[in-house]
């Protein structure tokens, strides 16, 4: 499965994947009222992007990640926070302790579950009034969106799953779906939070950040290094090495129903 490529490039993982905007961290804690007293269950934590900032609220955090190296970093990141327990497990099998959680969060890593599934079983770790966090991010126009649009022509070249003429959506023209909460029996109160940041890389360091991306470590080593190749000269040569992207990210939050 793709979800498993990223085990593979642990520590580029860490280095390389944007870390959360505080604004987003804190919006988050206020919405769960997260403090020494909350019990946090995270799921799919990576190296611990978001793990480290909510560890320093003090609470009890318990992630569950499906990759060994990635767990191992995790553990690496968070060994000043005793309060914090990185399991390795798919969540899917993982079997839900007796104590429930005050909130369950899950950053960029939704997608790859079963939505009915997913939330049947958050729902069974929650207390009713606890609060399920979905964080998505999304790559939107913006930054240095020259690059971005002569870039299509490397991937059209080297990855026959681009679609022809693909041009980076506008944050009006992203927004997730949110009717799998809204419609669900567990959960109500579904609100969105929006804020966007953006990140300057050298060519170095946005390789490293393309290399983070399920669907580019699965390539194909020629093709891959074809696209890498291609993406470098881009930058190089008419973007003196440096590029700015525009990340939007979303805080789906919803609160277990049956108070």
């Amino acid at each position: 499965m793709l979800r498993d490529t990223f085990d593979g490039a642990a520590e580029r993982y860490d280095r390389a994947r944007p870390r959360y905007p505080r604004p987003l961290v804190d919006e988050l804690a206020r919405t769960a009222d997260l403090g020494p007293n909350s019990r946090v269950l995270e799921i799919a934590p990576g190296t611990g992007q978001l793990t480290v900032p909510l560890a320093e609220f003090g609470c009890r955090l318990t992630a569950v990640e499906l990759g060994p190296s990635l767990a191992a970093v995790a553990r690496r990141n968070l060994s000043a926070f005793p309060r914090v327990d990185v399991q390795v497990a798919d969540f899917e099998l993982w079997e839900v302790p007796d104590e429930p959680f005050d909130l369950v969060v899950i950053a960029t890593a939704y997608h790859w579950f079963d939505p009915g599934r997913f939330l049947a079983k958050v729902a069974s770790a929650l207390h009713p009034g606890g609060h399920l966090a979905v964080v998505t991010t999304h790559h939107v126009a913006g930054g240095t969106q020259d690059f971005f649009d002569r870039m299509q022509e490397c991937y059209e070249r080297w990855d026959p799953a681009t679609p022809p003429g693909f041009r980076s959506p506008t944050e009006d023209e992203t927004a997730t779906e949110t009717g799998e909460f809204e419609h669900s029996e567990h959960f109500e109160d579904v609100t969105v939070w929006r804020g966007a940041q953006e990140i300057t890389y050298t060519t170095d360091e946005y390789l490293d950040v393309v290399l983070t991306y399920s669907n580019h470590l699965a390539m194909d080593e020629p093709s891959r290094q074809g696209l890498l190749t291609c993406l470098r000269e881009l930058l190089e040569t008419r973007y003196g090495g440096r590029v700015t992207k525009r990340y939007l990210h979303e805080l789906i939050t919803a609160t277990r129903s049956g108070v």
